[in-house]
């Protein structure tokens, strides 16, 4: 996984990003994500990780059932992420020193290691190291929350970082709907929201926002990065 040059600081979030090797898709189907999600859960744990402990029988359970597994000493606090084809975003903090590079390298090795198995190939599978943003105040991290959670709006209106949307209303109901995303777990708690730590972000965040709202921070962010 390559080493950082600039080491993350205690109690503070980070945006935490990659995407598959030459753009390629990371997640092919519902399994993929579902697998992704069961190690988000998994990996973040100070002890070594089994993942046969957690996957015991994976085909003929259910993901609810998973992660409801008891974990260790956890390493790192999970404010939000969004899982796309071939990317995926994350906002984490340490809790415990080297929390974030152990939790990433952990995710990214395993991950990796069922996709090559099950999809009959070798190599890297993300591209190298995962990248990372600083977030050092209340106004950006609402704007890469609301980043993150309105990221797979791409994938039902793909022009929408432009400000051009069809339709708001179906928009709104993908957004809230789509299962890859903590955005639900913000709106419904479900058997995902046990992957993440909501208390730390709602208490300097508004996290519920309107669909406008979302949309015009994500859209900040958005400008800001690919500047």
């Amino acid at each position: 996984m390559g080493n950082r040059l600039t080491p993350f600081v205690a109690d503070q979030w980070y945006h935490c990003f990659n995407r598959g090797v030459d753009k390629r898709r990371t997640f092919m189907d519902v399994r993929d994500y579902e697998r992704f999600l069961m190690l988000m859960y998994a990996c973040n744990n100070a002890q070594a990780v089994h993942v046969s402990n957690f996957e015991q029988g994976i085909r003929s359970k259910r993901l609810s059932e998973l992660l409801k597994k008891p974990r260790e000493q956890q390493l790192v606090y999970f404010g939000a992420y969004s899982l796309m084809p071939n990317h995926y975003h994350m906002m984490l903090r340490e809790k415990m020193d080297g929390g974030i590079s152990s939790f990433m390298r952990k995710l990214g090795t395993a991950y990796t290691m069922y996709f090559n198995i099950r999809h009959e190939r070798t190599g890297i599978l993300f591209q190298g190291v995962f990248k990372s943003k600083h977030i050092d105040d209340d106004q950006y991290l609402s704007r890469v929350l609301s980043y993150i959670h309105a990221n797979h709006a791409e994938l039902h209106e793909p022009k929408w970082k432009s400000g051009v949307i069809r339709n708001r209303i179906a928009l709104e109901k993908f957004l809230l709907e789509y299962r890859y995303s903590s955005l639900n777990d913000y709106t419904n708690i479900r058997a995902e929201s046990t992957i993440l730590d909501m208390q730390p972000v709602l208490e300097v965040a508004e996290v519920r926002p309107t669909l406008s709202e979302l949309l015009k921070q994500a859209r900040i962010y958005a400008r800001e990065t690919e500047e």
